[in-house]
């Protein structure tokens, strides 16, 4: 599995010029699904994210965690973070999981992070063209990956 986490000062998901989810403080969390991944990995992701103490505290360090700011989360699943460059210049997926396989760990994910925010996540749509706008805060933006867990 791997993630983008941005921290924002606002984010949202258009979908067909409807706002599937809206947050402000918090974090945009692009979420990608290999094949290989299991709900271990999930499990392991959802709780470094919701513990990471990345906003600022009241001396500007970066010092506290989303549940200590009060921050929602914005989670986006996006199969082209597992976008293969190496041969030619167009992307290949193979690695991504397949639908079967992706939407029930993406539902998973969304309940682990309202089980322990305490606050559902605000979502886009599968598969779906989806539209994001964000202001990124800082900037802030870390790469998580859960088949490197000793650099995370």
């Amino acid at each position: 599995m791997r993630a983008v986490i941005q921290r924002v000062s606002h984010a949202s998901c258009t979908v067909d010029k409807n706002i599937t989810g809206k947050i402000g403080t918090g974090l945009l969390i692009l979420l990608g699904i290999e094949e290989s991944d299991a709900t271990a990995d999930l499990t392991w992701l959802a709780q470094k994210i919701v513990n990471l103490r990345i906003f600022n505290d009241e001396n500007g360090l970066m010092n506290k965690s989303l549940a200590e700011v009060g921050g929602e989360i914005l989670l986006i699943s996006q199969f082209t973070l597992f976008a293969q460059t190496k041969k030619g210049n167009r992307p290949s997926f193979i690695r991504a999981a397949k639908p079967e396989q992706a939407v029930p760990l993406y539902e998973q994910m969304i309940s682990e992070l309202s089980r322990l925010t305490g606050n559902p996540p605000k979502t886009g749509i599968f598969g779906a063209d989806m539209k994001i706008n964000l202001l990124n805060d800082g900037p802030v933006t870390i790469i998580m990956n859960t088949k490197d867990k000793e650099n995370y």
